[in-house]
């Protein structure tokens, strides 16, 4: 996901059926197929959501607790925990089109490019959606240089026990993780779903780097541009999702920051709209008129006070279902400083607080999913809330 710690005629109603189940079609024998399908249909009503695990676990960026984040190890494992679908992955470009798998374009703190002295001319500074940022960037890179490259953990402090898998994998193409999809689908005898997130399109497009048209064309080739296919497209750019409604149909999603920030997109084209103004019941309704979802930050479902604690929830949830918009909001993770700080447990930064706590405070909002960096936990999370 971002950096948060239109065909209306297929894309509405349709393509929010399609979101359930696809869904469904992911995990539906996770959860007791009875109790599944009444909360479903209690919460969704007449959205076509009928059946979808309720809520659905998003393996963020892969299994990204345990391993480096947007690598096959961690996708593997997220499906090897049981997550509905994986976030495969943060797509940006190479300098000679290729899509890539990375959370940001800056790839000093996701790679070991640091310790390759062939590349220490490569490390520059430049503006990113108005902000300044020093390293190195996929789209000064071909592909076969950043195939050099292994990935490490972004976040050794909080997690020390993954940089024991630093160097062990490559950086994933956009293309490998399509074919990665179909073989673990045959593998397991059931669709395996993916949730990927175009980065800073704007930016990328003044370089000539369009994102769009390349994901768009690698999913044609792949056959999976339809209602139908298993792949969930996600933007923080409005225009981004707008832009895909018009290329493919598949579900599309936007992603919203924190409610006093403005998508770069509307910066860039003086749009004076904020978050806040996307999720009033008039901007989840233009959102629904060509997306299916949202990815709010948990802070707009339960927003914390000044000490870190969680308040009470806003109307964020019943406002989207009344548009007709599911709600999978980013992220969960386990350690402490990840959490509102009600269930923080010590000071370590690495350790587990009360995360279960955290679920129950969130899932009983009615949110339809939630991403989370620690699949296993987020699944017995869901059991616990869905069995009580």
């Amino acid at each position: 996901m971002g950096t948060r710690e239109s065909n209306e005629q297929t894309g509405g109603t349709g393509r929010r059926a399609l979101l359930g189940a696809a869904v469904l079609g992911a995990s539906g024998a996770v959860l007791g197929p009875v109790g599944t399908a009444r909360a479903a249909d209690a919460r969704h009503g007449g959205r076509g959501l009928k059946g979808l695990p309720v809520p659905t676990i998003v393996g963020h960026r892969g299994a990204s607790g345990y391993r480096p984040e947007h690598t096959l190890g961690a996708y593997q494992l997220a499906l090897d925990m049981g997550a509905d679908i994986v976030e495969a992955g943060d797509l940006v470009p190479t300098r000679d089109g290729h899509i890539v798998c990375r959370h940001e374009p800056e790839i000093g703190g996701t790679t070991d490019v640091a310790d390759h002295p062939e590349f220490a001319d490569r490390r520059t500074t430049k503006t990113l959606d108005g902000v300044a940022v020093t390293g190195w960037f996929t789209e000064d890179f071909t592909l076969a240089e950043l195939k050099r490259l292994r990935a490490v953990e972004r976040i050794p402090a909080n997690r020390p026990h993954n940089t024991l898998y630093d160097g062990r994998w490559e950086i994933p193409t956009f293309e490998e993780v399509l074919r990665w999809q179909d073989e673990q689908t045959r593998r397991r005898g059931k669709q395996v779903w993916i949730y990927p997130e175009t980065k800073h399109p704007t930016y990328f497009r003044k370089l000539g780097l369009g994102l769009e048209e390349r994901v768009a064309k690698l999913l044609r080739k792949h056959g999976k541009d339809r209602r139908n296919s298993p792949v969930i497209l996600q933007s923080f750019e409005p225009t981004s999702i707008q832009r895909f409604s018009r290329l493919v149909d598949n579900p599309l999603v936007v992603l919203l920051s924190g409610a006093n920030t403005r998508p770069w997109d509307f910066v860039e084209t003086g749009d004076p709209r904020t978050v806040a103004d996307l999720v009033t019941p008039e901007g989840l309704k233009e959102i629904a008129s060509y997306a299916q979802g949202i990815g709010p930050t948990l802070d707009l479902v339960i927003p914390r006070d000044a000490g870190g604690r969680l308040t009470e929830p806003t109307t964020l949830v019943r406002d989207a279902h009344r548009a007709g918009l599911i709600l999978h909001p980013y992220t969960l993770r386990n350690e402490n400083p990840f959490l509102p700080a009600d269930f923080r447990r010590g000071t370590d930064p690495d350790a587990y607080g009360d995360v279960f706590g955290a679920y129950r405070a969130y899932f009983a909002t009615g949110i339809d999913g939630v991403f989370t960096d620690h699949p296993d936990t987020g699944l017995l999370a869901r059991e616990d809330f869905v069995n009580n």
